[in-house]
């Protein structure tokens, strides 16, 4: 019996991918994850994950 394996879609790098974490309603490979908490908060892309990060505190409206 062969197991499925799982892809989500990455909120960062927008690519599916098979291993990362769900942070509140975002799941982030852990790719980025790691390249994440090792820029450096002066360097701009800092500033291109932080965009990525605040659509997850967007609510969606279902009409």
């Amino acid at each position: 019996m062969s197991e499925e394996r799982k892809w989500e879609h990455c909120g960062v790098c927008e690519k599916e991918k098979e291993r990362g974490i769900h942070l509140y309603t975002m799941f982030i490979c852990t790719e980025c994850e790691q390249e994440m908490i090792h820029t450096d908060p002066s360097a701009q892309k800092y500033q291109y994950f932080l965009e990525k990060m605040r659509v997850m505190n967007q609510t969606t409206l279902y009409s």
